[in-house]
C-alpha cells in the first residue's frame, strides 16, 4: 500500500523547491537578501506550468541546489530549522485550500500570463517581474487560510521592495507545494520516508556538484 506514495527524485525536487523558496523568504525578512540565482530559478518555476518534466520546472537540477542543501539540513535532526519547517508546512496547507477554489485559480492563472509579458520584456530577475507577482499573491493566495507568517527584521519587512520579494517568493513556494501534491506528495510522507527523501536529496545534490565541475 505505501509503495506508492514511497519518494522518489520527482518529488523531492519539488520538495527541493518548497523549501528553497521558504529559505529564501526567510533570508529577505531577517537579512534584506537573499540568493538571488536560487530566487530566479524559484520565480521562473511559476511560469512553466506545461513543462515536460519536474527538472524542467525549475531549469535544471541545479536551480534547486540550495533547496536540496536545505531540506538535507531540514531532515537532520541536528540541523533541523524550524522557522523553514513550519513555513513549508502552512504553505502545504495553502495549496490545499487553492485548490478548492476554482475563482483563485483561475485568476491565477490568468495573472501568470499577463506577467509573462513582462518578463518577455524587462527580463525574469527585474522589479517590475518581481512587484507584478507580489501583487498576484497578496490579490489570491494571501486571502486563503491559513496565512503565511513571515517574521523577521522589521526595518527590512517595512520595505517595499523586500515585501514584494517575499511575496513572490512564496508565490513560488505555493507553485512547488501544487507540483508536490500532482506527483502524489504527502505531508505524512516526510516522516514515513525521512530516510529515503534524504538520500535521493543528497543523490541529486551530488550530481548538480559532479555536473558543475565543482
Amino acid at each position: 500500500m505505501f509503495e506508492a506514495f514511497a519518494m522518489s527524485e520527482e518529488r523531492v525536487l519539488a520538495l527541493a523547491g518548497l523549501y528553497q523558496a521558504c529559505l529564501l523568504t526567510k533570508q529577505l525578512a531577517n537579512d534584506g537578501r537573499c540568493d538571488e540565482g536560487a530566487m530566479e530559478a524559484g520565480l521562473a518555476s511559476v511560469f512553466r506550468i506545461d513543462a515536460p518534466s519536474v527538472v524542467a520546472v525549475y531549469g535544471s537540477t541545479a536551480g534547486v541546489r540550495l533547496g536540496l542543501r536545505t531540506l538535507v539540513s531540514q531532515l537532520d535532526e541536528n540541523g533541523n530549522d524550524m522557522t523553514v519547517t513550519r513555513m513549508a508546512m502552512t504553505v502545504m496547507r495553502v495549496e490545499r485550500s487553492l485548490s478548492g477554489r476554482r475563482d483563485l485559480l483561475d485568476e491565477l492563472q490568468q495573472g501568470i500570463i499577463a506577467a509573462q509579458r513582462q518578463v518577455e520584456h524587462f527580463g525574469m530577475g527585474s522589479p517590475q517581474v518581481t512587484a507584478r507577482l507580489a501583487e498576484l499573491y497578496a490579490q489570491t493566495l494571501s486571502t486563503l487560510r491559513p496565512r503565511v507568517m513571515v517574521n523577521g527584521n522589521p526595518t527590512h519587512l517595512q520595505q517595499a521592495p523586500i515585501v514584494e520579494k517575499v511575496r513572490s517568493n512564496l508565490l513560488a513556494a505555493v507553485r512547488s507545494a501544487v507540483l508536490w501534491h500532482q506527483l502524489g506528495g504527502r505531508q505524512w510522507q516526510l516522516l514515513l520516508f525521512r530516510r529515503q527523501c534524504s538520500m535521493l536529496a543528497r543523490g541529486l545534490l551530488t550530481g548538480t556538484t559532479l555536473d558543475n565541475g565543482g
